[in-house]
């Protein structure tokens, strides 16, 4: 099973899970510094989620240079979304080895996720507090700012 697998359109085209990274048509083999110039990683960010077992496994030529797959570019456009929540590392590579080992593993995926999401959005609440704080202070300035005050006087406004 894909990351994408069974994921309605309408979400594939919000996350951009359905065209993560611009390829080339008809390619389904890239080199380390392919993937590189298309992710943003580098390659040693690479090399290290293969080390730590974020990576799935990834095929290698004849001569053993990394060969990466459409898929091993979707899973890191997942990882990516990932990280972009504030997932730790170590549940990434929790989530990873749960997928490895199977369909029998979804259900302990899905906890996981499900935490995951109420951490994103207790920190959003948070977000939004203080973005409503900044909001009132920059109303606030430009109130005063607006009114012709002397600059000595914002600096003596509350903080």
């Amino acid at each position: 099973m894909t990351v994408t697998e069974g994921v309605p359109a309408r979400v594939l085209q919000c996350t951009g899970a359905d065209d993560p990274y611009p390829r080339p048509a008809g390619a389904d083999r890239y080199t380390i510094s392919e993937v590189a110039a298309v992710t943003g990683l580098t390659a040693h960010t690479l090399r290290w989620y293969e080390r730590i077992g974020l990576m799935p496994h990834v095929d290698r030529s004849h001569t053993g240079q990394r060969r990466y797959r459409n898929r091993d570019l979707d899973w890191l456009a997942f990882v990516g979304r990932l990280r972009l929540t504030g997932m730790p590392v170590a549940d990434m590579v929790r989530y990873a080895e749960l997928v490895r080992l199977g369909d029998g593993t979804v259900e302990e995926r899905r906890d996981l996720l499900l935490a995951h999401r109420e951490d994103v959005r207790r920190r959003i609440d948070e977000l939004a507090d203080t973005l409503a704080v900044l909001d009132y202070k920059i109303d606030t300035y430009a109130g005063v700012a607006g009114a012709g005050a002397p600059a000595e006087r914002m600096s003596e406004a509350r903080p």
